[in-house]
């Protein structure tokens, strides 16, 4: 029985799914925004807004945390400097889900995971 266990395994074994999702999240604070699959935005969803509240109080406990779960240091200094501060006054929902069309190959639904206070985004969306 799978009870109180909420974790998406999205096909993959538990390190290659914390891998994808911090890939996935780095390319969003990259990007600005991604296009994925809904389940992989979904389970993106809560591994972005956890990294947008370490990043609200910006301590460098808090960064390094960020670090061990994103792997990359230049995407964890945008989030700190860019889109933490911009989202100060939120108090949560950082991040939107918009859905698309189903994918061609095998009709996956696709959709676009973006912030929610950043602005119009000018360059296309990195899609995953």
């Amino acid at each position: 029985m799978r009870h109180l266990k909420r974790t998406a395994k999205l096909g993959r074994t538990g390190i290659h799914r914390n891998a994808m999702l911090a890939n996935l999240v780095c390319s969003l604070i990259e990007h600005k925004r991604v296009i994925t699959t809904l389940a992989k935005a979904k389970a993106a969803r809560s591994v972005a807004e956890k990294m947008v509240t370490l990043g609200k109080s910006g301590t460098l406990h808090d960064r390094r945390l960020a670090v061990a779960r994103l792997h990359q240091e230049g995407a964890v200094k945008v989030l700190f400097n860019e889109i933490a501060p911009s989202q100060k006054e939120r108090r949560g929902g950082y991040t939107r889900i918009i859905r698309m069309n189903q994918r061609q190959g095998d009709a996956a639904q696709r959709a676009i995971l973006e912030w929610v206070d950043l602005g119009a985004v000018t360059e296309t969306p990195a899609e995953t």
